[in-house]
Formats: structure tokens, sequence, C-alpha cells
């Protein structure tokens, strides 16, 4: 029998992975490629240098942590070299998806002889939710790995270089290339691609959609506090499936736009920005927030035509 190497989403699926008792070793893979500045050399000690900075200066990731929680087990992914099976498991929405397509590409280059298989949860029933891996019942868990996808090698191409065009400063180029493509097993790759493009800052107000959507939850349900609002936007984000601590730092990133977060109101320019007369681009421009590779307020989204424009 082959042996196989199994490459999951997060620490939470891992656990429930180790549960099944399906044979092979596991690997986590610890990251958060759908914020910061990302390179397309996946691996490398510039690219996990980079990596370090964003997540020290954004997150207060300590080098200590990052060492031993996301590199540790990269390094340990690094000898996994025996198996000729590899799984992936992943989910449908934007943070899986980004860091499912970078794994890929690093897969491409350092594992080209092994087979690669997907599982990836997403359109689970007739209704309109999209599930996450850990939502599953066991069940249904091993009936998605019975009948997980062998990636061709086009699949695997289309991956990297979808990923490559992430890390590249052209976002234009990016949404026509997934508009351009339909036949592959991604499924889920060009939604989460085109819920990214709408993380540019709009030319009506200068925030993005989940940034619209923030001041919108509260000035509208009028939250308590700042984790009632992060918990309302953890309910209602779609695609995106961010944590927590991701809305906690939109938060900080918008404060000129709050009088207080406790309880949740906004300043007269918030209120303003929300019905769109007045702009926050002067405001919360900032030369080191990138989106991939593309610093975030260098391009602004029309909604009108959804087409980003470059400054």
């Amino acid at each position: 029998m082959s042996k196989t190497l199994h490459i999951t989403n997060g620490d939470s699926f891992t656990k429930m992975l180790e549960r099944l008792e399906i044979q092979g070793e596991i690997i986590t893979w610890r990251e958060m490629l759908c914020e910061g500045k990302t390179t397309n050399d996946v691996g490398s000690e510039s690219f996990w240098r980079n990596r370090f900075e964003f997540l020290n200066s954004s997150y207060k990731v300590t080098k200590n942590t990052f060492i031993n929680f996301t590199l540790k087990e990269y390094r340990n992914l690094c000898n996994q070299k025996s198996q000729d099976e590899i799984v992936l498991w992943f989910e449908y929405d934007l943070f899986c998806q980004i860091n499912m397509i970078a794994v890929l590409s690093w897969l491409k280059k350092h594992r080209k002889n092994a087979d690669i298989f997907l599982v990836c949860s997403g359109k689970e029933d007739d209704s309109e939710k999209r599930y996450a891996l850990s939502e599953l019942s066991k069940e249904r868990v091993k009936e998605l790995y019975d009948n997980r996808v062998l990636l061709s090698s086009d699949d695997i191409e289309y991956a990297d270089f979808i990923w490559q065009l992430y890390c590249e400063n052209n976002p234009i180029r990016l949404q026509k290339a997934v508009a351009n493509k339909s036949n592959t097993n991604l499924d889920y790759l060009a939604d989460a691609v085109n819920a990214h493009i709408l993380r540019f800052p709009s030319v009506k107000n200068g925030l993005n959609f989940m940034e619209n959507r923030m001041i919108d939850i509260a000035y509208a349900d009028k939250p308590e506090s700042k984790e009632q609002l992060v918990a309302t936007m953890l309910k209602n984000q779609g695609i995106y499936g961010f944590g927590d601590s991701q809305y906690f730092h939109m938060a900080s990133r918008l404060k000129p736009l709050f009088r207080s977060f406790n309880p949740v109101k906004l300043t007269n320019l918030g209120k303003n920005v929300m019905n769109k007369v007045e702009n926050s681009y002067p405001v919360l421009r900032n030369e080191n927030e990138y989106l991939g590779g593309t610093p975030k307020y260098s391009f602004l989204f029309f909604e009108d035509n959804a087409q980003l424009l470059k400054l």
C-alpha cells in the first residue's frame, strides 16, 4: 500500500482527522497567507522572514511562537519525502484557498512525483450554506476522503499560476485569469479570488467590502462591545473564512471611524463614510499594508463595473 501524507488547513481539523484514524502522517499548514505581503518562493528563507515581519508587526507574534508553531511544522513537512500520495484538506473560503495554492506551488517544486489529492468542503447540501470541514459529521468527512479528487498536472500548474499572480503587484491580471478559466478541479478558487478583489478600497468611500460591512453593522446593530461587533462579523462573513483576530485587527485599522468600542459608536466621519458622502482613503491609507504582492491602497475598486483601477 502507498504511504500517505495529509496536509490540513489548521489544528482544529487535524485533531478531528486524528480521531478518524485515517492512515498516514499529518502536517498542519499554519499560516494565513490571505493577509500581509507574500512572495512566490514558498518556503524560502526570504519568504519566512517576510512572513514573520508581517505577523510580528500586525499580530504581535513573537519569534519563538513563529519558530515553534509555524516553522517547526514546515520543517516537518520538508522531512516527509517518502510518501507517494499527498492529500490536501482545505475548505471553500478565501483563507483556505490562498493557503492551498501556496502549498500546491510548493508541492509542484518539491514533490514532483507524488500523486496529489484534494478533499475540499463547501457546498454539501441543497442549502445556500457552505460548510467547513470541522462542521461535517465523521461519516461525511470519510465519504469526502473516499471520493478525494486526484489533481491533474493542469490543476497543479493552474494553482501555481494563480499563486504567482497573487504574489505580483497586478491584481487586474489575477482577476482576468480566474474569469477565463473554467475547466479545473479547484472548484472554489475563482470565488475566493473574486472575494480577494473586493478587499481593495472602494472608489466611493475608501473602504473595502468587509470594512463597509463592519461599519454598517456598527451603525445598524449598535453592538455593546468590540467583541460583539466581531462576533457578528464572524457570523456574516460569507466566503472569507477569517478568524476573530483578523476582525479585531480590522477594527483597529478603522479606529478613526469609531468614537468608541464599548459601546460601539461611529464618529461623524464614520457616518459620512458609511453614507458615501466622505472618503476615508486619505485617513486610512497605509503604504505598508499589502494584499498578497500588492500594496492595498495602490488600487481602487469600482463597484459599478466590478473592475480595479491602478493609482
